[in-house]
């Protein structure tokens, strides 16, 4: 079980989220963990990756169905967590899926902070 975490992890690979942080909101890490794992679940050949399509399609003035969001509360929290992997992949996911987010990111003025 613990060579199989370790996959999970990265294996090591790059920066670990400190203890600190893991003690602190346990469920919040896990929740992030599962929702990498099934948002980069492959597609179907006849239908695409419900996950992925929801984090692609979310925060969008123009669809209904998507849930509402304070981009810069995420972009704090974003932030303040770089020193995470799985922080880091979802700021990549969301960079790269989602033109809102991105959009976001590229017009703030202290994106030193990010980087």
């Amino acid at each position: 079980l613990a060579g199989l975490w370790t996959v999970f992890t990265l294996g090591g690979v790059g920066s670990k989220a400190t203890p600190q942080l893991e003690q602190c909101s346990p469920l919040a890490n896990q929740s992030l963990l599962l929702l990498l794992v099934l948002a980069n679940l492959t597609d179907a050949p006849d239908m695409p990756n419900p996950y992925r399509q929801a984090i692609i399609t979310a925060f969008s003035s123009s669809n209904p169905h998507a849930f509402q969001i304070n981009f810069n509360s995420l972009y704090t929290a974003l932030c303040e967590q770089q020193k995470s992997d799985q922080a880091t992949l979802l700021l990549y996911m969301l960079l790269h899926q989602n033109g809102n987010v991105r959009t976001y990111v590229l017009a703030r003025t202290d994106i030193e902070n990010l980087v």
